[in-house]
Order: structure tokens, then sequence, then C-alpha cells
């Protein structure tokens, strides 16, 4: 299994980091990709790459600290460089939900973030909420310019989005939410993707799934998301953990 998307470098994680990594270790992850959301959590993943190398990390800066987090294209395109483990753009995107920054920061700086994957050929990974026309919009209107790949981080969206998106070869995220109780549509909408195109990831120390909804999320976790989708695709756990696991190495260029 791998853990497609969590934030080691945030507590109570990072200061119990060789735990979380036995405890991931013992459940069967081979691989875990940390993701950056500031200029100051970068410093920490240069870090946390180096300390296990099942570890992974990307560079980007989150949709609600864009006005606080000023880069370029170029500083992107640098940091990206930086290390051989840092194997992906993100999180960025759109959060229309909060608006902790202006809209049209977001938008500048998501599109930024999308030109460095071009010139970098590095995945990017997507934040979207309440903002699916115009990530659809930026998305499509992008990749006619220059391909890129997507991922879709702890995708929660409509399902016409979800196959406007499929539309332009995208790949998609479960976690712990597709769990809950509420989250009926959603499961329906990931029974519906491909999947070659699902990946799994614990968003932690966020969104713990069923039945831990509630507690501090952590990798180890991630299990009862693959055996949450066996059970909606009416597939063995093997089955998913297989697929889950191929997309991820397919789509970040790495070897298990």
């Amino acid at each position: 299994m791998i853990d497609s998307h969590c934030h080691l470098d945030h507590e109570p994680m990072y200061s119990d980091l060789t735990n979380v990594i036995n405890r991931s270790k013992n459940i069967g992850i081979e691989k875990i990709l940390s993701i950056c959301t500031t200029i100051d959590s970068f410093k920490k993943i240069k870090k946390i790459v180096n300390f296990d190398p099942i570890i992974y990390g990307t560079f980007g800066i989150h949709p609600h600290e864009c006005a606080n987090n000023y880069v370029s294209k170029e500083d992107i395109i640098r940091a990206v460089k930086q290390n051989n483990k840092i194997v992906a753009i993100g999180e960025s995107g759109l959060d229309f939900y909060y608006n902790h920054s202006d809209k049209d920061i977001q938008k500048s700086l998501f599109i930024k973030h999308i030109r460095s994957c071009q010139e970098t050929s590095k995945p990017l990974i997507v934040h979207s909420r309440n903002a699916e026309k115009e990530t659809l919009e930026i998305l499509t209107s992008e990749k006619k310019n220059r391909n890129f790949d997507v991922l879709m981080h702890c995708f929660t969206g409509s399902k016409n989005f979800a196959h406007n998106l499929l539309d332009i070869d995208c790949y998609f995220s479960a976690s712990g939410v597709i769990t809950f109780k509420k989250s009926a549509e959603l499961a329906n909408t990931f029974r519906s993707i491909p999947n070659n195109k699902i990946l799994v990831e614990t968003d932690s120390p966020y969104l713990s799934p069923e039945p831990l909804r509630g507690k501090v999320n952590e990798p180890c976790n991630i299990i009862h998301t693959v055996k949450f989708i066996s059970i909606l695709k009416k597939l063995t756990q093997e089955d998913v953990e297989n697929f889950t696991t191929s997309n991820f190495t397919n789509l970040f260029k790495i070897n298990i």
C-alpha cells in the first residue's frame, strides 16, 4: 500500500516520526508522500525525506496560504530540483469555501504551479473545494497548451466534475472521507471511476476514516480506506492494494 498524501511535517506526527513510520511499515505501506503547503513546510519536508527510504515529498503552496507565501514559477522549479525525492508539485489549487486567500491570487499561483509542472514533467497535486468550474477551466485550458499529469487530492467533488476530469486524463485520490456514512454519493462516484485512475491517501493528521473518525490520523490508517474500496468495487483487498500502488508508481515514476 501507498499513502499518496499526508503531512508528516504536522504534529503530532513530526515529533513521533520513528513510531509513525514503523506502524506504517507494519501494515504493509511501501511508500509515503509527504505534501508541502507553505515555504516553511518545505524546510521540514527536505529533512523528512531523508529520515527513511519510504518517504518522498513535494513542493507547493496550499490555496489557503497564497497570500503569505509568494513564490515565482522559477522558485517552484528550483525547489523540486533540490532533491530527487521531491517527486511532485503541490498541493496547489483553488479553495473558495473559506476564501483565506483572494480568488485571483489563488488562480495566479495555481497557474504558476501548472507551468512548473509543464517544464519539469512533475505531476501536479490539486486541491479543489467549492471551485469545480474554475478548476476544470484552468486545467483544461493549460492541458491544451502543454500536457501534464494531475492528481485530484482528497477528491470529494461531484460525479459530473469527476467525469469531466477523466476526459482530461486526471487521477483521483480517495481519502477517509469516502468511508463516512454521509458520503454515499462520493462512494458512488468512485465506483464509476476506472481502477487505473484511483489512488488512496490519509491526508493525515486529518480526516481519519471510519471507525477512527474524530481521532488523529496517520498513514497506517490507510488500511481502512483500502478495505472500503475493496467492498465498493467488489474486489479483494489485495486487488485494491495492487492497482492503487501501480497507479502511484506510474504517476510519480517511483519504483517499488
